[in-house]
């Protein structure tokens, strides 16, 4: 819900709207209307598991090791959901397990895309389950509204366009998907009797 306010939807509108939040350690989906939840779908897969997915390929096709940072700026570079035009490859410098010396390796993004290819996965399907989900007068408002994607793991190249292949709705990610939900927090307890309701649900 902060991540619709903060993304200027009319959550508070008799019509649909889908945010898709992907955070660090989870991806939440959830389809807004009149003020409140009427369907969402949470898994723990996030950008830290895009992380260590990197990880593990590294380590298991050349037997080294390279650290979270690494991975990150490895998924920022050259990870992707599809294939984009200028591709190109990127060198890594890690630690070789069996010896413990430094190493460096060249990898693909088709490389990078294939270690991701899970995570990418569970969230695509948890986006078309929650649309499934929901109601078919407010699914016909998401096609045409489109689905609002939010949070750094959404930043992950071609994720968008992704999606909009899988459920044949249009993929729009906010201006600024970092600091969405913060600023949706804010403006809550900026005016918090309009979205008291918001609290008492969750306290209950």
């Amino acid at each position: 819900m902060a991540a619709a306010i903060g993304a200027g939807l009319a959550t508070q509108e008799p019509i649909g709207n889908m945010v898709v939040d992907v955070g660090g350690g989870t991806a939440e989906t959830a389809v807004i209307s009149l003020g409140g939840l009427v369907t969402s779908r949470a898994i723990r897969c996030g950008g830290f598991d895009m992380d260590a997915a990197i990880q593990q390929y590294v380590r298991h096709e050349y037997d080294v090791a390279i650290g979270e940072r690494t991975a990150e700026e490895l998924k920022l570079a050259i990870g992707s959901a599809l294939p984009f035009s200028d591709e190109m490859k990127a060198e890594v410098r890690g630690r070789e397990v069996t010896t413990g010396m430094p190493k460096t390796v060249v990898l693909s993004p088709d490389e990078v895309r294939y270690a991701l290819r899970d995570q990418v996965e569970l969230i695509v399907n948890t986006v078309v389950d929650c649309l499934g989900d929901a109601p078919p007068d407010l699914a016909q408002d998401i096609i045409y509204e489109g689905i609002h994607l939010v949070g750094g793991g959404a930043m992950l190249r071609g994720l968008a366009n992704r999606l909009a292949d899988e459920t044949d709705v249009p993929v729009h990610l906010v201006s600024m998907p970092l600091e969405c939900v913060v600023q949706g927090a804010g403006m809550c307890l900026d005016s918090f009797d309009r979205h008291r309701h918001l609290f008492a649900a969750a306290e209950s």
